[in-house]
């Protein structure tokens, strides 16, 4: 495990994550991600900081409300959000990610449009 930094496009929100070099993320087809392009690194919150940034931070939620989907105020970019799958945790943008830190990223697809299918239980697995 090493810690990664990223944010968003103007700076603003910078955080942490501890994660391994070689990512594992997800491409999830939901009408959010998709639209997006979000690639998921999920973590337990003990594994991810906030650095500056949450004073820019807009929320936005909609269907369960579960899922906090936050943006830089500013520039627009999600780099991070608390995930319905996960909502003791984070998910990380790893397109939001700094380069230098990460040797290598699989991207494996997440049917998030029939998400009760994905996640019977109600949540997912966090990454490795």
């Amino acid at each position: 495990m090493i810690t990664h930094t990223g944010g968003c496009h103007c700076g603003r929100v910078r955080f942490e994550v501890v994660a391994p070099a070689k990512l594992e993320v997800s491409d999830c087809n939901c009408s959010v991600c998709s639209k997006a392009g979000y690639l998921h690194l999920v973590v337990p919150a003990d594994r991810f900081k906030l650095l500056s940034g949450r004073d820019v931070l807009t929320t936005y939620s909609f269907n369960t409300h579960t899922a906090k989907h936050l943006f830089c105020s500013v520039c627009g970019i999600k780099s991070f959000y608390v995930p319905r799958s996960h909502p003791d945790g984070f998910s990380v943008n790893a397109r939001c990610l700094d380069p230098g830190t990460v040797e290598e990223v699989s991207i494996r697809p997440c049917n998030g449009r029939e998400w009760e299918k994905q996640y019977p239980k109600g949540r997912g697995d966090y990454a490795q």
